[in-house]
């Protein structure tokens, strides 16, 4: 149906443990992008942040960093440190619609000033001229509206960006609404740029829908439908839908993993039950043991309750659209 497939970069959700297991156990995705790195003028990652792309977090993975920078010097460092890691392609982000982020003129705050979108790519692209390293762009179609959005198009074809990720909503909307697809429409129509559709791919029905629609479009990414759906992107290419048994290795690995590399039960308590805000989609008539886990206040009761909710098979294609993220 695709020819390639991409795990989105979702914050706090597709952490380096999550693409370590998922990987192992799915496979299915071409690429995983990983949720934003934001170099700032101290030059400095801290080493929480450089733990998820450090190579040995990564190993066996094929990830992609995500860079978020308003200033093309900042990005430049960055994308350069990423290279030295061994990285070959870096993701510029466009599409954070976080208030804090577009206060700053970062993320999806910069598509509201297409010139200086311009004057950033040309600096960025300028001062990797040489360099072994690709640039990619994840973007939404504007801010507050999408007037700006054929000249955004036309400032992304004067580069050389090697793939353009296009998740066709506006800031104001975060991910409410559907996604729009006449914009999408001119993007296959404007750009001459290889292109990927990103937004609402909660089922295979959904991929195939997307398919019908932009024939020409051979690549996809899967952001909140392949949490909630770890097989989702396997189901795709052809494969068998989730089992209860992956979906449960998939569980304990990502369990294991930030118990041993996030200090404290609550820590990790949050980081699980924040997986659950997708999962539970999987077990609708189970209302009462969702309840029962998301009220966990330590890991033995949250492991009790969590072994007692996946012992059953998860439902297929149940509950996934939009409203219930």
């Amino acid at each position: 149906m695709f020819d390639k497939i991409y795990c989105a970069p979702m914050e706090g959700v597709t952490r380096s443990v999550f693409r370590r297991e998922h990987h192992a156990l799915f496979g299915g995705c071409d690429q995983y992008v990983t949720p934003f790195l934001a170099p700032s003028a101290d030059g400095i990652f801290s080493e929480k942040e450089l733990r998820e792309v450090l190579p040995q977090a990564c190993a066996g993975v094929p990830t992609v960093p995500q860079l978020l920078a308003g200033r093309a010097e900042y990005f430049l460092w960055a994308a350069k440190l990423m290279g030295e890691l061994g990285y070959t392609q870096v993701d510029l982000n466009l599409g954070c619609p976080s208030g804090t982020v577009v206060a700053k003129h970062k993320g999806s705050g910069m598509l509201a000033d297409p010139d200086g979108l311009d004057r950033f790519l040309h600096e960025v692209f300028e001062g990797l001229r040489g360099e072994p390293l690709q640039v990619s762009v994840k973007t939404r179609i504007g801010l507050e509206d999408k007037d700006n959005w054929l000249r955004l198009l036309a400032v992304f074809d004067r580069y050389p960006i090697c793939l353009l990720t296009v998740h066709p909503r506006l800031r104001r909307q975060f991910y409410k609404g559907k996604p729009d697809w006449e914009a999408f429409s001119l993007a296959v129509q404007n750009s001459h740029l290889p292109l990927c559709y990103n937004g609402d791919i909660f089922t295979l029905e959904d991929a195939r829908a997307v398919k019908a629609r932009f024939p020409s479009v051979e690549q996809v990414m899967l952001g909140r439908g392949l949490v909630a759906n770890p097989a989702l992107a396997r189901e795709i290419r052809g494969g068998p839908p989730l089992a209860a048994k992956e979906l449960r290795q998939l569980h304990d690995g990502i369990l294991e993993g930030y118990c041993a590399c996030i200090l404290g039960e609550v820590n990790v308590l949050h980081k699980m039950k924040e997986l659950w805000n997708y999962w539970a989609c999987l077990f609708p008539e189970d209302k009462k043991g969702v309840k029962a886990l998301r009220k966990s206040r330590d890991l033995a009761g949250y492991r009790r309750a969590a072994e007692a909710i996946l012992a059953a098979e998860p439902a297929q294609n149940a509950g996934f659209s939009p409203e219930i993220f």
